[in-house]
């Protein structure tokens, strides 16, 4: 079986060292594919200097370019994401807005520089709206030549207007365990089958 790996891009809004509940999903669900044999890392967005826009490279010290580098060079993308106000959080937007370039970044075949590559997305808050985020960035992440797996999302969410966070919770909850355990299973399962044989020309 050929060897995969993954990066997993942690959408919260808190720099390093501070805790995080979004970087901790993120982390599990690294976990989980490692289970699989997939190696990897996962990288705070917030902690490197990514300007907004819609280029590859927006200049003037713009470190998307070197993040998009990690992730052409993994396998598997996660992107893991906090709710703020039922919405995906706006570094995740940001990240989203960045993709956006490589609908016209194609190889030698035509094929999107993505194809091929399988995406996951990981969900924490405090409050509703998990489904419409989940459902918000993988169209995204369809959009920009991304595939898909089966059950493609895992997601924590507490009881509406109350402090309690996902990295609060010990042991993490059985349901978002298991849900992050069947997401990364067929994530790798995926991947295995594109790696050995991708997409045709267009």
């Amino acid at each position: 079986m050929p060897d995969l790996t993954a990066l997993v891009l942690s959408c919260t809004l808190k720099a390093s060292p501070a805790e995080s509940s979004a970087t901790l999903l993120g982390t599990q669900v690294l976990e989980a594919l490692g289970s699989h044999g997939v190696t990897g890392e996962v990288v705070r967005v917030v902690d490197h200097r990514v300007h907004f826009g819609v280029g590859i490279d927006e200049g003037d010290g713009d470190e998307w370019p070197a993040l998009r580098r990690k992730m052409l060079d993994a396998d598997i993308l996660v992107i893991a994401t906090p709710i703020w106000m039922g919405q995906p959080a706006s570094v995740c937007k940001m990240v989203l807005e960045r993709l956006d370039a490589e609908i016209s970044e194609t190889d030698d075949e035509g094929r999107m520089l993505t194809s091929g590559k399988v995406a996951l997305v990981a969900v924490v808050g405090n409050e509703d709206g998990a489904h419409h985020t989940v459902a918000e960035v993988l169209q995204a992440l369809n959009d920009t030549g991304f595939t898909i797996p089966a059950a493609a999302g895992t997601y924590w969410v507490g009881e509406a207007m109350h402090t309690t966070d996902y990295q609060d919770l010990d042991p993490s909850p059985e349901k978002t365990v298991a849900t992050t355990q069947t997401a990364a299973a067929n994530a790798v399962h995926l991947a295995r089958l594109l790696k050995r044989e991708g997409y045709p020309a267009t």
